[in-house]
C-alpha cells in the first residue's frame, strides 16, 4: 500500500481492513471454543450475527484511530500522549460495543489491539507514504513504552473485584497478557503467526484455521487461563497444536477430523481461545495489509 489518499480516505480504508480483520475472524471455522458461522461454541449468549454487528458498529472508532494516528505528532517525549488519546476513544468503542451486544463483550480485547495498530499504521504511511509493518511496529513500540509498568504498579491496591482477568492473572501468575504483548510490539503476531500465514498454502479458510492454531499453540492465552481457572492449561493446548500439526493441519482429513474432535472437548471443558482470536484478528489485519488476503 502507497499513500496517495487524503487523511479521511486514508482513515477510510484502514478502518475497513480493521473491520474485514474482525470480520473474517468470525467467519473461520471450527474454531475451537470459538464463535463461528457453524457453532457458538461454549458462548451461548453469542452468536455469529453478534459479531457481526460488533465488528460494524467499531468502524467509526477505527476511522477515528487512523485520523489521531496521522494527526498526531509524533516526538521522543511525547510519545505515550497518542495512546492517551486512543485509550479515551477505546473506552467509548466499548460502550458502544456493549450498546450493540446488549452487554455481550465480543471484542473487547480487540478494541485495544486493533485501535492501536491502526493508528501506528495510519502515522506510519503518512510519514513514509509506503507501508512497512516493521515501521508500524516500531511505532507502536514506541507508542506503548512503559504500559505494563504503569498499568500494574495500580493494581496492587484496586478492589479484586474492579480488576480484569488479565490483572488477576499478573498479580497470580506474572502474565503481563496482552499488554505485555502490545507493549513488546506484537512478537506472536509479527514473528511467529504473520510469517507462517505468508508461507501457508490452501484456501483463505485452511490458512487461517492452521494460523490461529499456530497462535494457540505458541502463547499463553489469558482467556483459556481464566476458563481453565489455571495456567498449566496452556501446556495441554501447545500439546494439542502440535499433535493438529502431526496430522497435517487443516488440508487433511486426519486434521480436520481433530479439529472438531478438540472443538468437542472445548466446549465440555467450557474452554475458549479469545485471546488467540484477537492475536489472529491482527495477524489478518497485517496481511490485508501486505496483500496476502484476497
Amino acid at each position: 500500500m502507497t499513500l496517495d489518499l487524503s487523511a479521511q480516505q486514508l482513515a477510510s480504508t484502514l478502518s475497513q481492513l480493521g473491520e474485514r480483520a474482525l470480520l473474517y475472524e468470525v467467519a473461520v471455522n471450527p474454531k475451537p471454543g470459538l464463535v463461528d458461522p457453524v457453532s457458538a461454541g461454549p458462548h451461548p449468549d453469542m452468536t455469529v450475527f453478534t459479531f457481526i454487528d460488533s465488528a460494524t458498529s467499531l468502524q467509526e472508532y477505527l476511522h477515528k484511530c487512523a485520523l489521531a494516528g496521522q494527526y498526531f505528532e509524533q516526538t521522543e517525549d511525547k510519545p505515550p500522549e497518542l495512546f492517551g488519546q486512543l485509550r479515551r476513544l477505546g473506552q467509548r468503542a466499548e460502550q458502544t460495543m456493549f450498546e450493540t451486544t446488549n452487554g455481550v463483550n465480543t471484542h473487547k480485547g480487540a478494541i485495544f489491539s486493533l485501535g492501536v495498530l491502526v493508528a501506528a499504521t495510519a502515522q506510519q504511511l503518512t510519514v513514509n507514504g509506503k507501508y512497512a509493518t516493521n515501521e508500524v511496529i516500531a511505532i507502536t513500540k514506541q507508542m506503548l513504552q512503559g504500559l505494563t509498568e504503569n498499568d500494574f504498579k495500580k493494581i496492587k491496591a484496586t478492589s479484586p473485584a474492579l480488576l480484569t482477568a488479565g490483572e488477576r492473572q499478573f498479580l497470580k501468575y506474572g502474565k503481563a497478557g496482552i499488554r505485555g504483548e502490545a507493549e513488546a510490539g506484537f512478537p506472536t503476531v509479527v514473528e511467529l503467526a504473520l510469517p507462517f500465514l505468508r508461507q501457508r498454502q490452501g484456501t483463505t479458510m485452511e490458512r487461517l484455521l492452521d494460523t490461529l492454531m499456530r497462535i494457540a499453540g505458541n502463547t499463553d492465552d489469558s482467556n483459556l487461563i481464566k476458563r481453565a481457572g489455571d495456567a498449566k492449561i496452556t501446556d495441554w493446548m501447545h500439546v494439542q497444536s502440535n499433535h493438529y500439526f502431526e496430522l497435517g493441519g487443516s488440508r487433511t482429513s486426519a486434521g480436520q477430523v481433530f479439529l472438531k474432535q478438540l472443538n468437542e472437548i472445548f466446549l465440555s471443558r467450557n474452554l475458549s481461545l479469545g485471546g488467540s482470536a484477537d492475536l489472529l484478528i491482527l495477524t489478518i489485519y497485517f496481511a490485508l495489509l501486505e496483500g496476502q488476503l484476497r
